[in-house]
């Protein structure tokens, strides 16, 4: 029998003391959490050190004034400019990312998509008879990744429906599914069979099934959270990384490090560290400027083994994932590791930028 995902996000010891927790957050909050909804669920709420005002952990999921600051960045991310269908985006030549849901377990407040993640649905697939269409249209794109809001929070059957239906596309080589949900709601995986189940029959030796999570501090990584990465691996599934660079989470090489040297040993593969993203056009508490960014990932390398540092520090730009490289004098050299446009591909260039700058506005 399948295991409702709303029984297991209240599953908890303490579900009185997290109902507790969560109503003083949003009565300290009462504007914030009006305009970008609260969640975080029981087992995230319990990994908080509440005797610490700089708790990592909370600073990604509590509240803070700052975010009424927030604007609709859509001509940062330009991510309307990509969509070619409601929910479907179609950015880079081989992948489709499909909007499958706008709910996560646990709601980051340093979200690139708070537009949307927890208050409507009008950016999320409906049709997904549609986009197999648009796939078959297109027979560059070899890969999807199935995003959100978290994809996971799907119920099983529902996330089956969206597998049957891609299955059949031969000219997929892989498909992908970013989830917060083995950090911030492992039960889901861990008590639900029938999710672990799908997950080996779709993922195949001749076309996996790769898992993107979001581990960002070394304390994530639990008893639990391993536990459903190991689930996940045993199902077949691999297992990806994207952290994010974030002030007064994991802003130094001491965290980093422990962190992606922690993530391998429980055979999860460190993929991408993102700068984190503007939530308007002006520098964010999340957000470490380039150069300070360049000597984080720099010492933390040092720290690192091989199979640590095979990660690349990216921004994730309007017009392509942009890997920050290191500076080259007063200089910061960057490389385009993805991009939206063919004249771009593989790209170095150069910029001189403030030292306080956090992004690259224009187009490059």
């Amino acid at each position: 029998m399948e295991t409702n995902y709303e029984d297991l996000l209240n599953l908890t010891k303490d579900l009185h003391k997290s109902q507790e927790i969560l109503k003083s957050i949003k009565e300290a909050n009462p504007e914030v959490v009006k305009k970008f909804p609260l969640k975080i669920s029981p087992y995230y709420l319990s990994l908080i050190n509440w005797d610490d005002e700089e708790d990592s952990i909370a600073k990604m999921v509590v509240p803070s004034p700052e975010e009424l600051n927030y604007k609709d960045i859509g001509t940062i991310t330009h991510e309307h400019e990509n969509t070619k269908l409601f929910g479907l985006q179609h950015k880079y030549s081989q992948t489709a990312l499909i909007l499958v849901s706008n709910e996560c377990a646990s709601y980051c407040r340093y979200c690139f998509r708070k537009r949307f993640v927890g208050l409507h649905q009008k950016e999320i697939m409906r049709n997904f008879e549609r986009a197999v269409e648009y796939i078959k249209k297109h027979p560059e794109i070899n890969n999807v990744l199935l995003s959100g809001g978290d994809p996971l929070v799907l119920s099983t059957d529902n996330l089956r429906k969206i597998l049957e239906l891609l299955d059949p596309l031969s000219q997929l080589k892989f498909i992908r599914i970013g989830s917060k949900v083995p950090v911030t709601l492992p039960q889901r995986i861990l008590n639900d069979g029938d999710l672990l189940d799908l997950l080996h029959d779709y993922s195949r030796p001749t076309r996996r099934i790769h898992i993107q999570t979001h581990f960002n501090h070394p304390r994530e990584i639990t008893t639990k959270s391993i536990g459903a990465i190991d689930a996940l691996l045993s199902a077949n599934v691999m297992v990806q990384n994207q952290s994010v660079l974030l002030r007064g989470v994991n802003d130094n090489p001491e965290t980093l490090s422990e962190l992606l040297n922690g993530l391998v040993g429980i055979g999860v593969n460190p993929y991408y560290i993102f700068q984190c993203r503007p939530f308007t056009f002006k520098p964010s508490a999340f957000q470490v400027p380039i150069w300070e960014g360049i000597d984080i990932i720099d010492e933390t390398r040092k720290r690192l083994n091989g199979q640590s540092k095979r990660f690349k520090y990216v921004m994730s730009h309007a017009t392509g994932k942009i890997e920050i490289i290191g500076k080259l004098g007063d200089e910061i050299l960057f490389k385009y590791h993805q991009s939206k446009y063919p004249e771009n591909h593989n790209k170095i260039f150069t910029r001189k930028l403030p030292h306080g700058e956090v992004w690259l506005w224009e187009n490059t």
